[in-house]
C-alpha cells in the first residue's frame, strides 16, 4: 500500500509541474492534477479487466494445445 501511495503522489505531483510549467498556472495546475489522475486511475481499472480476460484466453489457448 506504501508504494500505491507513493507513486500517487509522485504522479500528482508530475501532473501539476507540467502543467504550471506550461500555463503557469497554479489553479489549472491543481485543477489538472486533481483530474487527470483520477481519470487515469478509472481507465487503469478497464485496461486491466481487459488485459486480465486477454491473458485469460491466451492461457486457455496454451492449454487447448498442451492437452
Amino acid at each position: 500500500m506504501t508504494k500505491t501511495l507513493t507513486f500517487a503522489v509522485l504522479h500528482f505531483s508530475v501532473a501539476f509541474t507540467v502543467t504550471y510549467l506550461l500555463t503557469g498556472s497554479v489553479l489549472v495546475g491543481g485543477a489538472v492534477a486533481l483530474v487527470e489522475p483520477a481519470i487515469n486511475t478509472v481507465v487503469f481499472y478497464f485496461h486491466d479487466r481487459v488485459w486480465k480476460r486477454f491473458e485469460a484466453k491466451k492461457q486457455n489457448a496454451l492449454n487447448a494445445i498442451t492437452a
